[in-house]
């Protein structure tokens, strides 16, 4: 029989169905890089726009940021909020940055070693401690497009930062799914969870010192997984030295294990953060207390249905549980 499970955090149904699927089920395939030159690669930098910042190497830069070529916000300008009828309108200001994670086309981050993740990962932490003093951004995301099948850019190893003059839905369904349950237990929801996966150990794929992967109980898609940090944390900022060394090592594996068992499937990745602190009364006061920030890693292996956009309620062909397995012993 098939199981329904629900997801304590933001209070949504999925569906777990009982003939879990194994990783050749799923028709994978690969997508390669078709370009042998692109506007990322190193020695094109004057035909991309003007670099915010850079990892180097003397001359030779090993990671890079740059402005999205064709960005959705941009960081000049008023917010310059205003109604319009029963409507509510502002302008397009924010960031919108291209991650450069590699200067060679075909080299993968963690394929370079966990040096050049951990670099990556000290960009990542650096662009968002400096655009959260700007007062008109409200919320940073880091993601990753990998491949065109999860919405890639370019086919050169890179990852994006998108800031937002508001809290995106999801994320606000996160923080306040959290603040209930803190305001209800007096506990992290992520804390209690992590605590339960070390205490099963069937959903979890990775532990280091610092860090857990693991399978979420009910996840939205098959394969999908967590990244945790073991220190209780809401901003990603505010991550030690040490942690990101461990955390450079952690996500080098599991994203080798993915891409062994899925066979270099398209994949996303994000990295959810408190917002910007700007004090809000009677609102965000426990968030240090209440949320804790994460990375989810979410392999694209199956279209989305009218049924699961429609209603918000998933169905999973492979088990949280045989999904953790797989890339467990990969």
């Amino acid at each position: 029989m098939h199981e329904l499970r629900k997801d304590p955090l933001l209070n949504r149904w999925v569906a777990v169905m009982s003939d879990s699927r194994s990783p050749e089920d799923y028709g994978l395939f690969s997508e390669k890089a078709e370009e042998t030159s692109c506007v990322l690669c190193a020695g094109r930098e004057k035909d991309a726009p003007p670099e915010i910042t850079s990892s180097r190497d003397g001359d030779r830069w090993l990671a890079r940021v740059i402005p999205n070529i064709s960005p959705i916000l941009r960081i000049e300008g008023d917010l310059g909020r205003r109604g319009v009828g029963m409507y509510d309108k502002m302008n397009g200001v924010g960031a919108n940055e291209i991650i450069i994670d590699s200067p060679e086309h075909q080299k993968l981050p963690e394929d370079m070693g966990a040096g050049q993740v951990l670099r990556i990962l000290s960009i990542y932490r650096n662009r968002v401690a400096d655009l959260e003093r700007d007062g008109r951004l409200r919320y940073i995301l880091i993601f990753k497009n990998s491949g065109k099948g999860a919405g890639a850019l370019y086919s050169h190893p890179h990852s994006e930062l998108m800031a937002t003059p508001i809290i995106p839905k999801l994320i606000k369904e996160e923080l306040d799914g959290a603040k209930q349950y803190y305001a209800y237990k007096e506990r992290c929801i992520f804390c209690d969870i992590m605590a339960e996966e070390l205490r099963v150990g069937e959903r979890v794929i990775s532990e280091t010192k610092e860090f857990v992967a693991f399978s979420p109980f009910a996840p939205k898609f098959p394969f999908e997984f967590w990244i945790l940090p073991k220190r209780h944390n809401c901003a990603f900022q505010d991550t030690g030295d040490a942690e990101m060394g461990d955390l450079s090592l952690m996500l080098s594996t599991v994203l080798k294990k993915m891409r062994r068992v899925l066979k270099d499937s398209p994949y996303n990745y994000v990295i959810h953060t408190a917002p910007n602190r700007i004090p809000r009364r009677n609102h965000w006061h426990t968030l240090g207390d209440d949320f804790h920030w994460h990375i989810e890693i979410i392999p694209r292996l199956l279209r989305t249905s009218g049924f699961e956009w429609g209603s918000d309620f998933y169905v999973l062909t492979t088990s949280p549980e045989d999904a953790a397995k797989y890339l467990r012993e990969a």
